[in-house]
């Protein structure tokens, strides 16, 4: 007999972007594991980004139950609707921010602890506690951010008595941005006490890194799994179609603070030197670019050699994905970023195309990277080593030879991580 499991998530089709993907994937494969999931969702949301072709990949026949939310970004949007789009995705820019940002900031880090769709608690509290009363489940599974949706599992297993699993995408308070949300000493002292709440109180934690887990595993006593992002199977059917020139692409917002300058320094080096290297080198960006990025790009002379494609939908960047000659992957080097484990990394393995990372010393990806043998990892001040790696990947693409079968990939398939959740699942419930 299947166990009912109740997801209550915010991101859902048509949401674009890294964060629908995760329990879109793992809703299509739970059945296969007897697990019948229930999906709660806002009923008008505010979404960032919206990307309808997710739409297909939702199942026929789950249920989905939604409720409406009151989203405080609708009316800051009416002040400045790029700027509460950042926020609202967690960008926040290097540079020096405006009145209006620092305004924002305040408000969204000081008023709504943890986040904007704290007000959503109440009511899906009180929606859900009746919803149970007619239609039990045998789990209740929370998955953040914003992690102010597993406050809603921490109210209903007071109430209610059903097992809790708390998913967290991403950190709370040991996020990138925390520090920047310009919090007061209450306030900071509000989101830690919080955290704490819901790690101690859930009857499982799930995390998507090995840092992760060793940071939770300092507040709380509860088991703790690390179950990271992954592929989903349509990857497996992409043909690709190689880029003629020498291209480095790269897939997501590329922000102040992920600037490889060492890479555009290199890439000018070598241009400098070689006429035919500097002909065939193409950067290829898809999504969000930041102003510091391309004046980097131009303080080096690279400008002509970079295509800024801007937003695309998720098939059409896994086509790039495979058509590249190198996939770039970047992270902020921080200490903060080490557990950060970007969802692309899991497509970019099986694009089988070299993967060029760049993060912060002790990164959870770069032991990714060196297990699967898909590309090399460096940090921020690696010249050498990577002007060797750079000519080297030339070298084969130059005689048509740069190809790459990485190892070990298996088991990062959304089928078999999400083998892994429900058996987390049936041993809870």
């Amino acid at each position: 007999m299947k166990k009912r499991a109740l997801i209550i998530t915010y991101y859902w089709p048509p949401a674009g972007g890294p964060g629908v993907q995760r329990w879109l994937n793992f809703v299509k494969y739970l059945g296969e594991f007897d697990i019948e999931p229930v999906v709660y969702i806002p009923e008008n949301p505010h979404y960032p980004l919206v990307d309808t072709t997710f739409i297909s990949v939702v199942p026929e026949g789950i249920e989905l139950i939604k409720h409406p939310i009151k989203e405080p970004y609708r009316l800051a949007a009416l002040f400045s609707k790029k700027k509460t789009q950042q926020i609202s995705s967690g960008i926040i820019t290097k540079k020096k921010p405006s009145l209006l940002e620092k305004v924002l900031l305040y408000i969204r880090g000081n008023y709504f602890i943890p986040d904007a769709r704290i007000g959503w608690v109440q009511p899906s509290v009180r929606f859900l506690q009746d919803y149970l009363k007619v239609h039990p489940v045998d789990v209740v599974i929370t998955t953040g951010p914003p992690h102010s949706l597993h406050l809603i599992g921490l109210k209903l297993k007071e109430i209610v008595k059903i097992p809790w699993v708390a998913d967290f995408r991403d950190p709370w308070t040991t996020i990138h941005y925390h520090n920047s949300l310009r919090l007061t000493v209450a306030s900071e002292r509000k989101h830690k006490k919080l955290e704490a709440q819901v790690l101690q109180n859930a009857d499982r934690v799930v995390v998507t890194s090995p840092t992760t887990k060793k940071e939770f595993e300092i507040i709380t006593d509860a088991p703790i799994a690390v179950i990271t992002n992954g592929y989903g199977d349509t990857a497996n059917d992409i043909v690709p179609n190689f880029d003629k020139r020498f291209s480095i692409a790269h897939i997501g917002s590329l922000l102040s603070e992920r600037n490889p300058k060492v890479l555009w320094k290199v890439l000018s080096e070598i241009a400098s030197e070689n006429d035919t290297f500097k002909k065939d080198l193409q950067l290829k960006f898809a999504g969000a670019v930041s102003e510091d990025v391309l004046a980097s790009i131009d303080s080096f002379q690279l400008r002509e050699n970079l295509e800024v494609i801007g937003y695309v939908s998720h098939s059409e960047a896994i086509q790039l994905q495979h058509n590249a000659q190198l996939l770039l992957l970047v992270e902020m080097n921080k200490p903060e970023t080490r557990a950060i484990i970007p969802g692309k990394l899991f497509e970019y393995l099986v694009a089988r195309r070299p993967i060029i990372a760049f993060g912060p010393q002790g990164s959870d990806m770069a032991g990714i990277i060196s297990e699967t043998k898909s590309g090399h990892f460096f940090g921020y001040h690696n010249e050498e080593a990577l002007a060797s790696q750079i000519l080297e990947y030339y070298a084969l693409f130059k005689a048509d030879a740069l190809y790459l079968g990485p190892s070990e990939i298996n088991q990062y398939s959304r089928r078999e991580l999400t083998k892994k959740l429900a058996a987390v699942l049936h041993e809870l419930s």
